[in-house]
């Protein structure tokens, strides 16, 4: 065989030098072909390749077989394997590499950050260090050892390390974007996001930036501008799973379940194998109650990582939906075997069963981990789950501390602009348009049907014990609550805005939701729809269906308040984490619903008491019954053991036997309502 010359090399070189890269490939591949066993040629052939983009691994890797001894073509063929996701595989290329020449800075850092890719900490570290040892201040060395400090938990010389690495190197944005890491981890997001804004100064593409600032402004409730930073994400990189991830995960938080959906869809089109997005896609079609496939995208999430603590939750909470309670248990068990810190499966465990006294473990673990200032949402949910255990035990002193400090930290999260005028505004808007007049002038527009039923009222005040009633019957089908007449009210507005009449726009309305409602319900000749916030668009609901018939259930105004304080409620806005507030919303409430009462003709509008339907069941459920228009059936009186889907917090509740043991609830904790007081009838 011809030997290669110098000559020939110096040409690739050159080639190489000038950044003429298609020529240095082509010449390369020329010289191949006499001399296949060159392997600086296969060297300089993966360099050309990798500068254009292309995929070098296989020029890398037989350049390292050929040159077993040459540092630089082993640390290529590593790094090549470790983008490729063969991180293991690369292992004893860098372990040669080291062996050769243990005083090489590059050697040291490559294979730190294999292994810390491995999820080697330690082992990470210490090449780091060596690497440090030989050069003290090289910046980006020391942001690589700071990035394992802070996956190994050690915040402190995490910090100290990144913040030195980035006095070495201001311009440095992948060290920017580790100390917003290290801050965000150490509960200061405002510092984390400046951090990671910083970063994106630097390096506007920098798309891992762009995801870790949208997830601090998500954490902080900032949701717009967290979908802005993962929409930017996206834009810039289609493929970025992580990216449509949390976008869906933000989209998901605000209840918009239609493009969660897209999101999650296409993050796991770009990954199949990205668990975390089937995980997400479950949970956002749980919400649609579209259990089936809710469950198979729960099953695909598992199938990828079968000890996936938050998928093993999210089927536990599909199987506790359909009232299957003692499986739902034994589910949240499993997570907290894969993850003994998981915060959802811990706080699954207190919303799904009575409590006791032999929880105590349950309780120190819970504890255990909030004393380690876990995200936000999960020290929420946590504190939530505390107060129902110490409501459950009858220690009510510790449940209201424990209620008041998760509704404390759900302010964190923000709430838009819901303001107490704003809302006063909204409700002085909503009666002056929906008036008397308004609902009579229309009828001639309106939908014939009968189908729907409305069950509306505060939240927390038995609409999911009603719909569980009614849906016992079998004619009828309880719907859930069906998110639609908050944007018909939007989509009227904006319609009568531009010059539409209600005569175009009625027809619509009324057709939509009937879709919907067939859609689900089987044929069914009633559907109960259980939005409780309905009770705001009841003027509305009668112009557009006005043989639909609507319950208003109503609860003793202080048990009413002090339920929706003791459940997370992140959708109410400020009004659920403040008993002032809370007290100011049912004013509001009982105005709006005052108005309808006085406006909608009498065989509308059915007001049920909540406390008298635990002491007369049967003589209520009569009553609702034939006010819907259905024949009496006795199935209706065994409510609980109905067999349907319940995506509520009281699915637990409406599976039990009718019991007074809710009703007057709020006396034990009659020291710390004072601004719910003035409510009390």
């Amino acid at each position: 065989m011809k030997t290669l010359n110098s000559h020939d090399l110096d040409i690739l070189t050159s080639l190489l030098d000038q950044g003429r890269l298609p020529e240095a490939e082509n010449h390369a591949r020329v010289l191949l072909n006499t001399h296949r066993h060159a392997g600086m040629v296969w060297k300089l052939l993966g360099v050309a390749l990798a500068r254009q983009g292309k995929d070098a691994l296989d020029a890398y890797r037989r350049a390292a077989e050929l040159m077993p001894n040459d540092v630089d073509a082993l640390l290529h063929a590593g790094n090549a394997l470790r983008e490729a996701g063969q991180a293991r595989e690369a292992l004893p290329l860098y372990q040669r590499a080291l062996h050769l020449e243990p005083r090489s800075i590059e050697a040291n850092n490559n294979s730190g950050n294999l292994l810390l890719q491995l999820g080697l900490f330690d082992e990470a570290i210490a090449c780091y260090r060596r690497a440090l040892a030989l050069a003290p201040e090289d910046a980006q060395v020391l942001c690589n050892l700071g990035n394992a400090l802070r996956q190994k938990g050690l915040m402190d010389e995490a910090l100290a390390v990144t913040q030195r690495a980035i006095a070495q190197d201001p311009a440095l944005s992948v060290a920017h974007n580790n100390l917003g890491l290290i801050l965000a981890a150490r509960g200061r997001p405002e510092p984390a996001a400046a951090s990671y804004i910083q970063a994106l100064e630097l390096n506007p593409g920098y798309i891992d930036a762009l995801v870790n600032l949208g997830n601090v402004l998500r954490e902080s409730g900032a949701r717009r501008e967290a979908l802005a930073a993962y929409a930017r994400a996206v834009e810039i990189d289609p493929t970025c799973a992580e990216g449509h991830f949390n976008l869906g995960n933000t989209l998901l938080d605000m209840r918009h379940l239609d493009g969660a959906i897209a999101s999650f869809r296409q993050a796991s089109a770009v990954r199949p194998a990205y668990a975390a997005a089937h995980f997400g896609l479950g949970s956002a079609l749980r919400l649609q109650r579209r259990t089936a496939e809710a469950n198979a995208a729960c099953l695909s999430a598992l199938a990828i990582d079968p000890s996936y603590p938050e998928a093993l939750v999210l089927l536990g909470e599909l199987h506790a939906d359909e009232g299957r309670f003692a499986e739902a248990a034994q589910l949240f068990q499993r997570a907290v075997v894969a993850k003994p810190e998981c915060a959802a499966a811990l706080a699954s465990i207190a919303a799904n069963r009575k409590m006791s006294d032999d929880d105590a473990a349950w309780q120190e673990s819970v504890e255990r981990l909030l004393a380690k200032h876990p995200p936000l949402s999960d020290q929420i949910n946590l504190r939530f789950a505390l107060g129902k255990y110490f409501d459950d035990i009858k220690r009510y002193d510790l449940a209201f501390h424990h209620y008041r400090e998760a509704n404390e930290l759900s302010k964190r999260f923000g709430g838009g602009n819901h303001t107490r005028e704003a809302l006063s505004s909204r409700i002085d808007g909503l009666i002056q348009r929906f008036d008397a007049d308004f609902i009579n002038r229309h009828r001639e527009f309106a939908s014939p049907s009968t189908l729907p039923i409305f069950i509306v009222g505060m939240p927390r005040s038995g609409t999911s014990l009603v719909e569980q009633i009614l849906a016992s019957h079998p004619a009828a089908f309880g719907a859930g609550e069906v998110t639609y007449w908050d944007g018909a009210f939007a989509t009227l507005h904006e319609a009568t805005r531009v010059g539409k009449s209600e005569a175009e726009i009625f027809p619509e309305l009324a057709k939509r939701y009937l879709d919907r409602l067939r859609a689900l319900c089987g044929g069914a000749s009633r559907v109960a729809d259980k939005m409780p916030a309905n009770f705001l668009y009841a003027g509305l609901i009668h112009a557009v269906l006005p043989r639909a018939r609507i319950i208003h259930v109503q609860r003793h105004p202080i048990d009413t308040c002090l339920s929706i304080y003791f459940q997370n409620f992140p959708h109410m806005g400020p009004f659920a984490n403040d008993l002032d507030n809370l007290a100011f919303y049912y004013g509001e409430y009982l105005r709006i619903t005052a108005h309808w009462r006085n406006v909608l003709p009498a065989a509308t509008l059915l007001e049920v008491s909540y406390e008298g339907m635990i002491e007369d069941q049967e003589g209520w459920t009569r009553r609702m019954l034939e006010f819907v228009g259905l024949p009496w059936d006795a199935s209706c009186l065994d409510f609980h053991r109905t067999d349907r889907v319940v995506v509520t917090a009281s699915r637990w509740q409406v599976r039990q036997k009718m019991s007074s043991s809710s009703a007057g609830r709020w006396r034990h904790y009659q020291d710390f309502v004072r601004p719910l007081e003035k409510l009390a009838p």
